[in-house]
């Protein structure tokens, strides 16, 4: 009997040390999910769907926010839609199913996203959406994007007029993303920046392409220079834009130190790669219109977003809160690249 009595004994402790190992960590150090190495000490599980971390200015940014989560303990899952609408529906579905507290969704299409994150309000998640101005979210953090787009284009304009006249004008390309909507509005704002702040004749939109990755802007640009070999001006939508369209300017050109100084490429975003080749001041980026700063200043922005919405926070009276937009230029440079 007391054999049976200690075998038993012997049974329920195997099985206890067994389920104790369940929610072990993963080879990395952190947990399968996106777990800090410490004990979450309580803090929310928040579930995080990204248009595309093949942009360069998302990775970087993401890439901080995961530090800044591991480093105060939340429970977290980072994913990455490709751009596919109904990828990123299911991905919202598994943070329904799994229990977030929190879900961000950075929309691949805001319109396709609306009755699943409609789904999560209904279970008591908080939703916050990057980017757009959606109807079933608990807050939206966003740009004014036409109005970004316009400072890209001023921004431009100041460019073109200390270096065309009328009777010698600038052929410009846009580069843009029109199938999402954020940044057709971002494109839309551009060319409008462009009327209003050029000198009158002074410059002529030859073409406009798609860009919003570093390859396919590359690869574009290449295509405009062969059809426009006279196009020196490229204004777009984001980081992808102006590293493909730099890129291509470089390869025309023969390198850093020989683009004319009348040859120049504007955009949006903030990474290390648009920072160095602005601070280098041979190739052709020219200006950056960028955000909260580097990408860990943007990332401390989205936290403290997270943390709001959290608290409890209420935003009934006006769910969009629009970031600020900053100009960066080569006497801060420095400080922005530090933090990145």
């Amino acid at each position: 009997m007391k054999k049976r009595i200690l075998s038993v004994l012997l049974c329920v402790v195997m099985v206890s040390m067994l389920l104790m190992g369940c929610g072990g960590k993963s080879d990395d150090g952190g947990s399968a999910d996106g777990d800090s190495d410490k004990d979450s000490g309580g803090k929310e599980k928040i579930g995080i769907t990204i248009q595309s971390l093949k942009n360069d200015y998302w990775a970087g940014v993401m890439g901080k926010l995961e530090e800044l989560l591991k480093e105060e303990g939340y429970e977290y899952t980072l994913v990455d839609c490709s751009d596919n609408a109904p990828t990123q529906v299911s991905q919202i579905e598994n943070f329904i199913t799994s229990g977030c507290d929190l879900i961000m969704v950075h929309p691949s299409d805001a319109e396709a996203v609306e009755g699943i994150c409609g789904e999560a309000l209904d279970a008591g998640i908080k939703v916050m959406c990057w980017d757009d101005p959606m109807e079933n979210t608990t807050a939206n953090w966003i740009l004014d994007n036409t109005a970004l787009g316009r400072d890209i284009g001023e921004a431009t304009a100041e460019f073109i007029n200390a270096n065309y006249t009328k009777d010698a004008p600038a052929k410009v390309c846009t580069i843009g993303y029109p199938s999402t909507k954020v940044l057709l509005e971002r494109e839309t704002g551009i060319k409008e920046g462009l009327e209003e702040f050029c000198d009158d004749g002074v410059f002529e939109i030859v073409a406009s392409v798609e860009g919003i990755e570093a390859d396919k802007a590359l690869a574009n640009v290449e295509t405009v220079l062969q059809a426009h070999p006279d196009c020196t001006i490229f204004a777009g939508v984001g980081a992808g834009a102006m590293i493909g369209a730099n890129e291509a300017l470089l390869q025309k050109f023969g390198g850093a130190g020989k683009i004319p100084e009348n040859v120049g490429v504007i955009t949006t975003d903030v990474t290390m790669q648009q920072l160095e080749s602005l601070k280098a001041g041979d190739e052709a980026v020219r200006a950056i219109v960028g955000f909260e700063g580097s990408s860990l200043d943007t990332a401390k922005a989205c936290l403290e977003m997270y943390k709001r919405i959290l608290s409890g926070e209420d935003f009934s009276g006006d769910k969009n809160v629009v970031r600020p937009t900053r100009a960066i230029t080569v006497d801060d440079v420095d400080d922005i690249i530090a933090g990145m």
